[in-house]
């Protein structure tokens, strides 16, 4: 109940962010020296043509006008058909956005498995011969930008090794089922291991570069929360006990330290599901990034401004999701 009811408040407090954000995309696109009508034309139209287009599309109008025009329709849940593709902008976006969300929990999932593994690890070489090789380990992997952790694994494991794929989602001639649209439950569903296995496989590559440059922060962090809980009486009063240390690491400090590291990677997702538009790219993944690329490339405005919208809908619902388990596992705030 105290999840459901911290996730119902932040989503109310969202709506005002919402209508900014908004706003801020659809005059930043408008002000843009990019004509959508021209782009949408054939290249041998005429100027009339083109003006007939704009016309039909409310450019013409003044600026305050087309977004209440846009607001409306999007309100009843119309965000327009894409002026390149000639498709429902709703649709495109419904297809492709259960990849990018299969993609980032992966990829998030190595982030936390690496970064609490890497964490304790950092803990236990404190003050130790191994401390300094840990540390300088941890600042190379921040130094190294998720995109050129998706080459290197490319020309390692896909060019040299040829032991992994590195293109789509799934082996050629294989045909996805489409049920709920995310590849790996609906390949449960159907009963495909073959197809599961394949989009695992595929999943592999693009998730690991991720993750791995988003793992070394939550292993500062956690270490750094380790330190400070490690002075707390209770610990003190543990050890007089006779607990042994890995019994009071993970039973007693754990559950403290972890909550300062547990904000972090709510906002590390956010800032994940944001960041795996480039590897996307790089990987051939048919995601919600590369489909942004090809918005931005053909200058269509429709698919831009929904894809925003939908990256600030999902980092915000992450960001109230993580405020309210944060509550569950901190009780001095709920007394508040």
């Amino acid at each position: 109940m105290i999840l459901l009811g911290t996730l119902a408040k932040r989503l109310l407090t969202a709506v005002p962010i919402l209508f900014v954000v908004s706003v801020l995309l659809f005059v930043a696109l408008r002000v843009l020296p990019v004509d959508p009508a021209a782009m949408s034309m054939p290249p041998n139209a005429t100027k009339e043509e083109i003006e007939g287009a704009r016309r039909a599309m409310g450019l013409d109008r003044p600026l305050p006008e087309q977004y209440a025009i846009w607001a409306g329709s999007a309100l009843r849940g119309d965000f327009g058909r894409s002026i390149h593709l000639r498709r429902d902008v709703r649709g495109l976006v419904a297809e492709t956005l259960p990849g990018t969300i299969e993609l980032a929990v992966a990829a998030m999932l190595v982030a936390s498995l690496l970064g609490i593994g890497g964490g304790l690890l950092l803990f236990a070489l404190r003050d130790r011969r191994g401390e300094a090789a840990a540390e300088t380990m941890t600042t190379l992997m921040m130094s190294v930008p998720e995109f050129l952790w998706a080459l290197l694994f490319i020309f390692v494991f896909g060019v040299a090794l040829q032991a992994m794929p590195f293109m789509g989602r799934l082996d050629p001639g294989m045909q996805r089922p489409v049920l709920t649209g995310f590849l790996l439950l609906d390949a449960i569903l159907v009963g495909r291991l073959d197809i599961l296995r394949s989009a695992l496989v595929h999943l592999v590559l693009p998730a690991i570069a991720l993750g791995l440059a988003f793992a070394p922060p939550i292993m500062r962090v956690l270490r750094a929360s380790l330190l400070d809980v490690y002075h707390e009486d209770y610990i003190r009063q543990a050890r007089l006990r006779g607990i042994s240390e890995t019994r009071i690491l993970l039973f007693h400090a754990l559950k403290n330290a972890i909550l300062p590291t547990l904000t972090l990677m709510g906002v590390q997702f956010g800032f994940l599901f944001g960041g795996s538009l480039l590897v996307e790219v790089i990987y051939s993944y048919p995601g919600m990034g590369n489909l942004m690329v090809d918005a931005v490339r053909n200058a269509d405005l429709p698919i831009i401004q929904l894809v925003g919208l939908t990256y600030c809908v999902v980092v915000l619902f992450i960001n109230s999701l993580v405020d309210g388990l944060y509550l569950v596992l901190n009780p001095r705030l709920r007394a508040r």
